[in-house]
C-alpha cells in the first residue's frame, strides 16, 4: 500500500512538473512588422512609411531565460530582434500560437510611441499637473495584434531603457469580441479590458475609457469616462452603458447596448488612457434581422387555362440590405422548378431602419406549364437566414384530363346511368298498374 502511495505521489509531481513546463513554453515567439515613418525630406513633408520584420520573444517574467540567444532568421535585422516582459500574459494567448506549419499566420504590427498628454476634457484631468516625468525619457513602442480567426484583438504600449531591447508592457487593452453579430432589439455586449502595470509611476494617476463609432465616415461618441474624478461626459449615447465597478475591480470596460438598433451597425474604438499613453482596439458590430415574407393576393383566385394571374411577394423588417429574391413552383406531384426572380423594386427604408423590397411574378398557365396547379413558393436568401412564404394555386379547365379524371368521369357517367334507368323503370311500372286498375272498372 505505501508503494502505491509513493508512485501516486511520485506521478502527481511529475504532472506538475509538466504542466509548469507547458504553461512556461506557451508563450509565443511573435512575427511581427516593425512599421514607422520615414524621415521626410524638408518643406514639413512626411515621408511614406516603412516596414521591416521583426521578432517578439514574449516572457511573463523579467527573471526568466529568454531566447535571446538563438539566431535571428536570416531575413530579419538582430536589431529589430525583442524580448517582452508581459507579466498579464496578454501576448500569450493561444490564438496569438498557430499550430507549426500552418499557412494563416497572427497580423501584427509594432510602431514607434510617442507619449504627450491629451487634451480631451475626460483624459486631461489625468495629467493636471502639466508636468513629464522622466520616467517618460525611455524607448516606447505600441503593438497591434489580431489572433487566427478573429478570435483576439490586444493593443499593448511597452516602455524599455533607452538604447535596449528588454520592453515591458505598460497598457495592454484585449478585446474577445473582435466581430459581433446581433438581432435587432437584443442586448449587445462589446468586449474591452485593460491591464496596467501597477509598478509603473503611470498606474497610480488614474484612467479614462472612452468609445467611438465609426461607419462610412460617420463617427460619432458614444459614451466617455474619466475614471480619475468618476464622471461621464455629457454626450453619451442613448442606451450605452459601463459596468463601473467591473471597470474599476477588475479593467472591464465592456460597452453595454441595451437595444440594438439598426445605426449600431458599424466599427466601434475603445480607448484606454493612462497619463500620456493610450491604447485602444477596434470591433465590429452587425446588426442582422432577418426579413418577413409574405405573398399578396392570399389565397390566389381560381385560375382558368390560358388565363395569366399577377403574384406579388413582400419581404420586410430585414437588415442589412443584400436580399435575394426568387419564385420557385412546386407541383402536385411534388417537383419543384425555379420561377426566376421575378421582377425585383428597390429598396425602402423603415422608420427603425429595417428595409423592404418586393418582387412581382407573372403566372401565365399557357407558357409555364403549372398543370392544374400547386404552391407557388416566393424564397428571400439573407444574412440572417432563409425565409419563405408559399400560397396555393388551382387551375381548371386543364386540357388533357387525368386518369384519376378519367375514372372520376367514368363513375359519374355509370352513376347517372344506373339513376336513368332506375328512374324509367319506377315510371314504366308505375304506368302499368295504372291502366290495368282503368280496364278492371271499365268491366
Amino acid at each position: 500500500m505505501t508503494e502505491l502511495s509513493t508512485i501516486y505521489k511520485l506521478s502527481l509531481v511529475t504532472f506538475i512538473c509538466f504542466i509548469k513546463a507547458c504553461s512556461s513554453s506557451s508563450c509565443p515567439v511573435l512575427e511581427c512588422w516593425f512599421v514607422q515613418e520615414k524621415t521626410g525630406r524638408g518643406g514639413g513633408l512626411t515621408g511614406a512609411t516603412s516596414q521591416e520584420k521583426s521578432l517578439l520573444h514574449i516572457r511573463t517574467d523579467a527573471h526568466s531565460h529568454t531566447t535571446k540567444s538563438q539566431q535571428a532568421p536570416s531575413d530579419i535585422n538582430p536589431d529589430r530582434v525583442y524580448s517582452i516582459t508581459d507579466p498579464a500574459a496578454t501576448l500569450c494567448h493561444h490564438s496569438l500560437n498557430p499550430p507549426r506549419g500552418s499557412v494563416e499566420k497572427p497580423q501584427c504590427e509594432i510602431n514607434p510611441f510617442s507619449p504627450q498628454p491629451s487634451d480631451l476634457k475626460w483624459v486631461a484631468p489625468l495629467t493636471d499637473s502639466g508636468l513629464s516625468p522622466i520616467y517618460l525619457e525611455a524607448d516606447w513602442f505600441s503593438t497591434s495584434l489580431q489572433g487566427l480567426n478573429k478570435q483576439v484583438a490586444i493593443s499593448t504600449i511597452m516602455r524599455a531603457p533607452t538604447a535596449t531591447k528588454e520592453h515591458n508592457v505598460i497598457l495592454s487593452v484585449t478585446s474577445n469580441t473582435v466581430s459581433v453579430q446581433s438581432r435587432l432589439g437584443e442586448p449587445v455586449l462589446l468586449d474591452c479590458g485593460f491591464w496596467v502595470d501597477s509598478s509603473s509611476p503611470l498606474s497610480g494617476s488614474g484612467f479614462a475609457v472612452e468609445w467611438r463609432y465609426q461607419f462610412r465616415g460617420d463617427g460619432r461618441l458614444v459614451l466617455a469616462y474619466d475614471g480619475k474624478t468618476d464622471r461621464l461626459a455629457d454626450a453619451k449615447e442613448k442606451g450605452a452603458t459601463l459596468d463601473f465597478e467591473g471597470l474599476h475591480e477588475k479593467g472591464n470596460a465592456s460597452l453595454i447596448l441595451q437595444e440594438a438598433e439598426v445605426r449600431h451597425s458599424g466599427m466601434y474604438i475603445c480607448s484606454v488612457y493612462l497619463p500620456h499613453i493610450v491604447a485602444q482596439v477596434t470591433l465590429e458590430l452587425e446588426v442582422v434581422e432577418p426579413p418577413s415574407v409574405s405573398i399578396y393576393p392570399s389565397p390566389l383566385p381560381l385560375a382558368v387555362q390560358g388565363q395569366t394571374l399577377t403574384a406579388q411577394c413582400e419581404a420586410s423588417g430585414f437588415a442589412p440590405l443584400s436580399l435575394e429574391l426568387s419564385w420557385e413552383f412546386q407541383g402536385i406531384d411534388g417537383k419543384s422548378r425555379p420561377l426566376g426572380s421575378g421582377s425585383v423594386t428597390g429598396h425602402r427604408q423603415a422608420w427603425d431602419g429595417t428595409y423592404s423590397q418586393s418582387s412581382r411574378l407573372e403566372l401565365d398557365t399557357t407558357k409555364l406549364d403549372l398543370g392544374r396547379g400547386g404552391e407557388v413558393i416566393c424564397v428571400a436568401v439573407h444574412l440572417g437566414g432563409k425565409r419563405q412564404a408559399s400560397v396555393t394555386l388551382n387551375i381548371i379547365g386543364f386540357s388533357t384530363p387525368s386518369i384519376e379524371d378519367s375514372m372520376g368521369m367514368v363513375g359519374v357517367a355509370v352513376v347517372l346511368y344506373g339513376l336513368i334507368k332506375f328512374v324509367s323503370w319506377t315510371f314504366t311500372s308505375s304506368g302499368s298498374d295504372v291502366a290495368g286498375q282503368q280496364e278492371k272498372k271499365d268491366k
